[in-house]
């Protein structure tokens, strides 16, 4: 389902000025777009929803050259058309998500953490910091932490989501193979 496709600096612009006249209002009329396409994809079951509503961006963004003449009425209402596509394909191709793996004991846990930390030390202090403050907070405070974490760095959301998905990716390995040292 996803798409080779980023959404450039020139693209956002132009999604910005089909959503309202102004800057400050099409920022906060996209953010609010956002939060709502996060919910309605969590609220279907989407574990990826957040994922889900940049590819619907992304869709519409691509959309909005050819679409921006003749669209007529509330530019939120062709998200959610897009955000009901998106969906459908995410059903017809979702591959379960592997259920947590349950530690029999706080050793086991303990091992863990230890892999964890090792693996944090072998990254750099940028990686390490970034992944750190991506995944700080819960709900809200964390939507707006990435914001401001985004802001800070001088990057797109999409791409401080890209960064830290691939951080975590490589800590995730990293963590796999320390612990398969461990027990061998």
């Amino acid at each position: 389902m996803k798409k080779s496709w980023v959404l450039s600096q020139e693209s956002f612009d132009a999604l910005l000025d089909w959503l309202a006249p102004t800057r400050e209002q099409a920022g906060l009329r996209y953010e609010n777009i956002r939060l709502r396409l996060i919910r309605i994809f969590a609220s279907r079951g989407c574990y990826d929803s957040e994922d889900l509503a940049d590819e619907t961006i992304n869709r519409v963004a691509t959309k909005v050259p050819d679409i921006r003449e003749g669209y007529s009425g509330d530019p939120a209402l062709f998200f959610y058309a897009v955000a009901n596509h998106v969906y459908q394909e995410y059903r017809r191709k979702r591959v379960p998500v592997p259920p947590p793996v349950l530690l029999a004991n706080s050793v086991e846990l303990e091992k863990q953490f230890q892999c964890l930390e090792k693996c944090l030390e072998l990254l750099t202090t940028e990686n390490r910091e970034l992944v750190v403050e991506y995944y700080r907070n819960e709900k809200k405070a964390k939507i707006d932490h990435r914001k401001l974490l985004a802001g800070r760095l001088g990057i797109a959301p999409n791409a401080l989501r890209i960064r830290a998905c691939r951080i975590r990716a490589s800590l995730s390995d990293c963590v796999e193979k320390c612990l398969a040292q461990n027990m061998g």
